[in-house]
């Protein structure tokens, strides 16, 4: 059975579940530890990272987890990518429970690695990179967000991985750029989590669980509507066919 990007589900389970330890760990710290100087305001050079900076790390990180990654395990590094995949028989179910403890195994492992960097500070006062809500955000909005911009990443990365029609070679860049678009929409309102281990991960470390159901449960919702979304409905779009028209001859007009 083929997986995301042409990985060959179980082919070495072991292997692929290390793949996705150690790339939701560098994912996830990447993230995180340009949210903790942002959030510190300790400068980089020339002033410290800003919102910018995290949208960057979003998906900056995960386009080359994906190109470094994909054949071994198909890149999910995401309890909803996987979850949405299985519910549509593109992954097997047994193999689910060792891919999300993977994940979040690799997401508590980059929050410890976050906490030995930036000390007390770190924790104490940025959160570790943990999401939460902005200022007058309730669980309402926080579930929705995370619902719609995971529904935009699973979509992509159905149609870019999974559908053969699709160019192979740009689908690393067309995830990570997804990732970095969904940053840019639910950033400003719940930190973007887009993915359970990645909010799980930090908070876990941290000792804070703002509405933590909701960074849980909407992106699981919102993975697997995309994938019922693309299985069911945009798959059976046909390539369009190049059809030549001719065009009608042109008579001179009669004397």
């Amino acid at each position: 059975m083929t997986g995301l990007y042409g990985h060959r589900i179980g082919a070495n389970m072991a292997a692929a579940a290390a793949a996705e330890a150690i790339g939701t760990f560098v994912l996830v710290l990447a993230i995180i530890a340009t949210a903790i100087p942002a959030a510190l305001g300790r400068p980089l050079a020339g002033g410290p990272y800003n919102s910018l900076a995290v949208v960057l790390a979003n998906g900056l990180a995960l386009l080359v987890l994906v190109a470094a990654f994909g054949h071994v395990s198909g890149a999910h590094f995401n309890p909803a990518v996987t979850l949405g995949l299985a519910v549509t028989r593109k992954f097997p179910w047994s193999y689910v429970p060792a891919y999300l403890v993977a994940q979040l195994g690799g997401a508590l492992i980059a929050a410890l690695i976050a906490w030995v960097l930036y000390g007390t500070a770190g924790r104490s006062v940025a959160g570790l990179g943990a999401t939460q809500p902005s200022p007058g955000v309730g669980a309402g909005r926080v579930f929705l967000a995370e619902a719609v911009v995971t529904f935009v990443l699973v979509l992509v990365i159905m149609s870019v991985a999974t559908d053969r029609r699709a160019r192979t070679g740009v689908a690393a860049t067309a995830v990570g750029l997804a990732l970095a678009a969904a940053v840019f929409i639910a950033g400003p309102l719940t930190g973007a989590g887009v993915n359970p281990a990645r909010a799980l991960g930090p908070m876990i470390v941290a000792g804070r669980f703002v509405d933590v159901w909701a960074y849980i449960v909407a992106p699981i919702v919102g993975g697997i509507v995309a994938a019922f979304t693309y299985d069911r409905l945009l798959r059976k779009a046909a390539m369009p066919e190049h059809h030549h028209e001719t065009m009608p001859e042109q008579r001179e007009p009669s004397r």
